[in-house]
């Protein structure tokens, strides 16, 4: 969940209501433009949608997860299947 978060705001960690990405998703979102968010409709923002932005992090984490083990499903080499040649 801090993962997407933290890959989200790359470049404006500091300063969230900068990167482009989430100011692109609260457009989206809530319709506000992008270019004019200011850091206190941010806040706003994030405190009046918490219970939304939780839920939306929880499922990314649960989709990076299931995307991370089929990763390593397909990377794991597949015994061959002994054939029973009598």
């Amino acid at each position: 969940m801090i993962g997407f978060l933290w890959r989200s705001a790359k470049g404006n960690r500091l300063r969230p209501w900068r990167s482009p990405y989430l100011r692109w998703r609260i457009e989206t979102y809530w319709g506000l433009h992008a270019e004019r968010i200011t850091p206190a409709e941010f806040r706003s923002f994030l405190w009046n949608h918490r219970r939304e932005l939780l839920r939306f992090l929880h499922w990314a984490a649960k989709m990076e997860k299931m995307s991370e083990a089929a990763a390593r499903a397909r990377a794991v080499p597949q015994r061959p299947i002994p054939s029973l040649d009598l």
